[in-house]
């Protein structure tokens, strides 16, 4: 009886899913709405289907361009927020200057960056990093700060210094905020990437979905836009996998069970 109930569970994003296709499908035959404005998920998986190896093509661009940027933002929110949390000047002069930097457009980010590094892949990768930087940064800085302040003056009473002690204490309790953080970040990858290609690009998913847009076919800006949603999901789920791999404490479930 458990078991079916959990496969239920398991089951019902899928089921939710198909029955929104399935009303989408209805709807656009039944009000008999051009595909030009509203395309059903038939004509879009049919597009997806047509344009395979130019959408293969395009989606290598912008999933190269989400990754290093991703990889990269990783790596600097690891830096800084060491820095932050264990440099006390570094922290009050900066981390406000942190917060005051998303109030800035990304739009315009994207199109300063498209005037001053060209066309290329380094904008897009440049504006993935400063949108997957911030989350991490600050996730990883409040997961290091909620640490067991008992269990760092325990470590410090036995001569540890202050690398030992993010080593042993402040970064295996910081880990489930990281890897939060990542998730959000992950998410905000394709996006950013996409965004950039949308204001100057000359291949990608961005610059698929502009060219299909302006010949107003929609079925293929859709089908675009699928695989935009699926890179975003299997990043979060690589993120997940990985989160499991790292933190084998975090894997036991309400029954105390792994």
């Amino acid at each position: 009886m458990k078991k079916s109930a959990n496969i239920a569970h398991n089951a019902a994003p899928a089921i939710a899913l198909l029955f929104l296709l399935f009303l989408w499908e209805f709807g656009v035959r039944f009000y008999e709405i051009k595909p030009w404005i509203l395309p059903g998920p038939v004509k879009v998986l049919s597009s997806l289907i047509k344009e395979h190896n130019l959408l293969l093509m395009h989606t290598g661009i912008t999933l190269f361009e989400a990754l290093t940027g991703f990889l990269l933002a990783v790596i600097l929110a690891f830096i800084t927020a060491f820095l932050l949390t264990h440099v006390e000047w570094l922290n009050r002069a900066f981390y406000p200057l942190l917060i005051i930097s998303q109030t800035v457009p990304l739009i315009v980010l994207a199109v300063l960056f498209t005037l001053w590094f060209g066309w290329g892949l380094t904008p897009k990768i440049i504006i993935v990093v400063l949108v997957c930087f911030f989350p991490v940064t600050i996730n990883f800085i409040e997961g290091i700060n909620s640490v067991d302040p008992d269990q760092v003056h325990l470590f410090r009473s036995m001569g540890a210094n202050k690398w030992t002690i993010f080593r042993l204490v402040k970064l295996p309790s910081a880990l489930p905020a990281f890897f939060s953080g990542l998730r959000i970040a992950a998410t905000y990858s394709i996006m950013a990437a996409v965004i950039g290609e949308w204001l100057g690009a000359q291949k990608g998913l961005g610059y698929f979905m502009t060219l299909k847009q302006k010949s107003f076919a929609i079925d293929e800006v859709l089908a675009a836009v699928f695989i935009i949603c699926l890179m975003s999901f299997l990043l979060v789920k690589a993120v997940d996998f990985l989160e499991y791999i790292m933190l084998p404490w975090n894997r036991i479930n309400e029954n105390g069970k792994y």
